[in-house]
């Protein structure tokens, strides 16, 4: 019984102590803009980090905003190819996330980017609702305090963020890594095809030409016969 009870215990302190996370990859056509909408509670924290993972042909860059439920700007980003931020949530309602690509007439960009809203204090508690620890039993005595298994649970849950942040950073940066050398690899080969056409032209202007100056019935023969006719008129 005392096991059991420790164990649920853990299980509530671990339910209560995550914290919201939303992660999406998004395509923002050009010249339109792209708004999702969070509600967060007054003090809370919002963390939000994006980054552009292909620019479609183009830049890798986006015009990121956040506007309160008020209507009033919180952070502006301009034409930037990765960033992140966190805001304090002074007013409870619903924040706006905006990624504009209006400024590109030709490009859809591709972004990802992930969301957190967590407690200002970082303890994963909500504040409507509370656990009587004390109504597990009155007679049992535990080795550790449930201050210490929370304090733990924190830390590890605080560990497990990071490390997944970083994860989801590293696949981010290998996709758009790979959308560059994709790129670069469209626009060799199209310089290519383009130089070596111009060449294959070239050279058979330079052999219709130089066939002309011995083939008296060519017609490039006969315009360049009158051509110097009408020179030395």
């Amino acid at each position: 019984m005392r096991q059991f009870m420790i164990l649920f215990s853990l299980v509530y302190i671990i339910d209560y102590a995550q914290p919201l996370e939303k992660e999406l990859t998004i395509y923002i056509d050009p010249g339109t803009e792209s708004c999702f909408y969070q509600n967060a509670k007054q003090g809370e924290s919002i963390d939000i980090e994006y980054q552009v993972i292909d620019g479609g042909h183009g830049d890798l860059d986006i015009t990121f905003r956040l506007v309160d439920p008020n209507g009033r700007i919180l952070l502006v980003d301009l034409k930037k190819s990765e960033n992140s931020h966190r805001s304090d949530a002074e007013i409870p309602g619903d924040y706006r996330f905006c990624f504009d690509n209006s400024f590109s007439s030709y490009n859809t960009k591709t972004v990802f980017f992930e969301l957190i809203i967590d407690s200002e204090d970082g303890d994963g508690w909500g504040s409507d609702e509370k656990f009587d620890f004390n109504a597990i039993g009155d007679n049992e005595n535990y080795d550790i305090r449930i201050e210490d298994v929370q304090q733990i649970i924190n830390t590890m849950r605080d560990h497990l963020t990071k490390v997944r942040n970083l994860q989801e950073l590293i696949k981010s940066s290998e996709a758009r890594d790979r959308n560059v050398a994709e790129e670069n690899y469209f626009k060799v080969n199209t310089f290519s095809m383009a130089q070596l056409a111009l060449m294959i032209i070239v050279g058979v202007i330079q052999v219709i030409m130089v066939r002309s100056l011995f083939d008296d019935r060519s017609r490039v023969h006969k315009l360049w016969k009158n051509l110097n006719k009408g020179l030395q008129k």
